[in-house]
């Protein structure tokens, strides 16, 4: 696999990095879970995907690597936990070392974006739905993952960072 892919945190450079588009996955990281969401070639809307239980890093590759496939992904979006002051801590550390090996690992680019609030707002979203505690809980991280990546495909599409 290609070993230097794009690491960024612009979406930019990011958009350069992809210039026919197509669909994207986005990881929300949590310490026992991944949250995933995809969104469309067009960059046009973000869907919540499936949970999955975190592992050892090989083993959340290959079934990262199967969504990759299966869907015929081009870019990889994570969620980069930024203290509320904009300053990045252990967790943001983490996140980019996991940015690092999954872009060596799939060869694809990575945009690490911030995800200040994307589960407030993911929470909030499954609770104007209605939805029970149980249920909200089985589903707040993908549904993370879905706002991480809407935000950053409106920054894609709309030439903005």
């Amino acid at each position: 696999m290609a070993e230097g892919a794009l690491i960024t945190t612009q979406a930019a450079e990011f958009r350069g990095g992809l210039p026919q588009g197509g669909a994207l996955l986005a990881l929300d990281l949590g310490t026992q879970t991944i949250g995933t969401a995809f969104c469309d070639a067009g960059w046009r809307f973000a869907s919540p995907g499936k949970t999955l239980k975190r592992g050892k890093f090989g083993a959340d590759r290959d079934l990262l690597a199967a969504l990759v496939r299966e869907r015929s992904v081009k870019g990889v979006v994570i969620g980069l936990p930024l203290n509320m002051d904009g300053s990045e801590g252990p967790r943001a550390q983490s996140s980019r070392a996991y940015a690092r090996n999954l872009s060596a690992a799939l060869g694809l680019p990575v945009l690490l974006w911030d995800e200040r609030w994307s589960t407030a707002s993911a929470e909030g979203a499954l609770i104007a739905q209605d939805m029970s505690r149980a249920k909200r809980a089985d589903r707040i991280d993908a549904a993370a993952a879905a706002v991480i990546l809407q935000a950053a495909i409106d920054a894609l599409a709309g030439g903005m960072d």
